[in-house]
């Protein structure tokens, strides 16, 4: 085998994990029972060891195209050669109850032609970690390791090597043939994978959950497609039975190829509350947004002392340890590949900002808060108000060391701010006026030190010379008006040295503060790119912004999903798709059509 590239993939799931389907019909990516599970398939993590489930046209399969089935995700693949024409659908149909096993249908039919076809199962459990039986009963197999797997098809089944099951098998025109895998408990075989239900039962189903849940949809503005999809691929990324927003389906894939930036993002991080209440709520998903807030709400419980975490589990753990499978070779030879992820010990105060946010805009547009969530809220607020002077590690998860980062205190600010808002417009009480004392201090300290007069320009850090497309927050959280002189001069700056057109770095490592970490990001981080965006039509610049929003729809994949980054040649990089950067486009879609509406 070999790794397609990243962006050559397709996602499809059923809310409690997430497969990634490539153009050439094979899945590599797939963790099971949840999305933080160990994997069963990994070759986009190496594609020797780490398992696959391939389905496609035997020897040449000619041209391949992909697209979803209108407004589901129900993947569709296309071979197309001059013999015939073929087309896979990929789906997991939802669980239904919570004892309900998690199901992977394949479906193959030939539609012009006559195509010999080719199936490998072979997973490999635990990250490659694990070995595993096989028992082939005519058209079932069963994989038993440290968790079972069952494969139901409509053609006999071979054993194979290194713990494959094979099949070889010809098809006409009108004619197809359906897989099912699904994970069995002990004493199970292949005719318990799908309950005797027929492949249209399922797909039917399917579809209409997903129509169905997308028909909910508010907007029907002029990027109705892109926003769709974004909304329908950020559905897939919710864990249904906690309500939590993982950041990727995926783990390891690399932010440069070769590089060590290979990160384990199938948790979920507060950073993206706020966002993702908004994001969702704009769009008329106030359901998720309460099931998130749910989630959140939990988090702030626990944490007593007020102090929390970057990221937690799905299911709300709070040690995700960071370990390296060193026997995996990483997607194209980018290691270490990492397990768990170490940055939820880290400290980092914008978080805080956005749970405050999320509180403050759930308040507002979803239900009230009620008491035992405010005086929780409150012990938070407290921690911030002694501690927001603290140099942290930032929005970056920097490894070389803590900073006065201006982000950070910038949403130390949000917090704070936030909490006023809610406190005045409920009368709930918010102690002894410290918080807006507090709240004035940072406003002051960040116009003071986090203000370049030399530069022009709002800094990374304190005292520093560096840009940070993190102040592109500054407007988006309302600390500085979008047309004030000292954010129009920041604005300028950071599209003069950080932007490469639409597409923006993060920093540029070249003046960053010494706490940059390793080597400098190689692609553009997208989700900046969408808040270029929205700080361009805060300011009025409708024009500019309406451009560079329809030249970032030019970097989405064939189906409109985006990873964390964009390299040099509009290659998709890092963990993908990116919960983050759907949020991001979502909220830069929103307020650009109602700016352009009201022009």
């Amino acid at each position: 085998m070999s790794y397609l590239p990243i962006e050559d993939h397709g996602i499809i799931g059923d809310l409690h994990t997430a497969a990634l389907v490539g153009m050439d019909g094979t899945i590599d990516w797939l963790c099971l029972p949840s999305f933080d599970g160990p994997s069963v398939f990994a070759s986009i993590l190496d594609d020797e060891k780490g398992g696959h489930f391939k389905l496609a046209p035997a020897g040449d399969p000619g041209r391949s195209q992909q697209l979803y089935l209108p407004d589901t995700n129900i993947l569709l693949t296309r071979f197309l050669s001059a013999e015939g024409v073929a087309e896979t659908l990929d789906f997991m149909p939802l669980p239904e109850g919570q004892n309900d096993r998690h199901r992977l249908v394949r479906n193959v039919r030939v539609v012009r032609g006559k195509l010999p076809f080719e199936m490998e199962c072979r997973p490999a459990f635990d990250y490659a970690r694990q070995g595993h039986t096989v028992s082939v009963v005519k058209t079932g197999a069963v994989f038993r390791g440290p968790t079972a797997l069952g494969l139901r098809s409509d053609v006999p089944l071979a054993e194979g090597p290194g713990g494959s099951v094979r099949a070889g098998f010809t098809l006409e025109a009108g004619e197809s043939c359906t897989f099912v895998l699904a994970n069995l408990a002990d004493g199970e075989g292949p005719e318990d994978v799908d309950g005797g239900r027929p492949f249209e039962e399922y797909l039917e189903g399917t579809m209409q959950y997903w129509r169905r849940w997308i028909s909910g949809c508010t907007y029907d503005g002029r990027w109705r497609e892109d926003v769709y999809r974004s909304a329908l691929a950020l559905k897939i990324m919710v864990y249904h039975p906690t309500g939590a927003l993982v950041a990727a389906p995926t783990m390891g894939l690399p932010e440069w190829v070769g590089g060590e930036r290979n990160w384990d993002y199938r948790y979920t991080w507060l950073r993206d509350a706020a966002f993702a209440l908004y994001a969702l709520i704009s769009v008329g998903f106030e359901s998720e947004a309460k099931n998130f807030m749910g989630w959140l709400r939990e988090r702030c419980h626990r944490d007593t002392d007020g102090l929390l975490q970057p990221l937690y589990g799905i299911d709300g753990r709070t040690e995700i340890e960071e370990s390296v499978l060193n026997h995996l070779s990483g997607y194209k030879g980018s290691s270490p590949v990492r397990l768990g992820n170490a940055a939820y010990g880290q400290t980092q105060l914008d978080l805080y900002g956005a749970v405050l946010d999320a509180a403050y805009l759930y308040n507002k547009w979803g239900a009230p808060l009620d008491y035992d969530l405010w005086q929780n809220l409150r012990k938070i607020l407290d921690w911030l108000a002694d501690n927001w002077q603290r140099p942290d590690e930032g929005i970056w998860e920097v490894r070389g060391g803590s900073n006065q980062f201006v982000s950070s205190k910038l949403m130390a600010w949000v917090a704070l701010e936030r909490a006023g808002r809610i406190s005045h417009q409920r009368g709930l009480p918010a102690g002894d006026g410290r918080w807006t004392r507090e709240r004035d201090r940072i406003y002051e300290e960040i116009m003071e030190k986090g203000w370049n007069p030399k530069k022009g320009a709002f800094t990374q850090t304190y005292g520093g010379d560096a840009l940070d497309a993190s102040l592109l927050l500054m407007p988006l959280v309302k600390f500085v008006g979008p047309t004030d002189p000292r954010w129009i001069s920041t604005l300028d700056h950071i599209q003069r040295e950080l932007a490469r057109d639409t597409l923006v770095d993060r920093y540029n490592v070249s003046e960053a503060s010494p706490t940059a970490w390793a080597r400098p990001p190689r692609g553009s981080f997208s989700m900046c790119s969408f808040w270029l965006v929205e700080c361009l039509t805060k300011a009025g610049r409708l024009d500019e912004a309406r451009l560079a929003l329809e030249k970032m729809f030019s970097y989405a994949n064939h189906l409109g999903l985006y990873a964390e980054e964009i390299g040099p040649s509009g290659e998709a990089l890092g963990n993908f798709p990116q919960a983050f950067t759907h949020l991001s486009l979502i909220s830069a879609a929103v307020h650009l059509d109602r700016a352009l509406g009201s022009r």
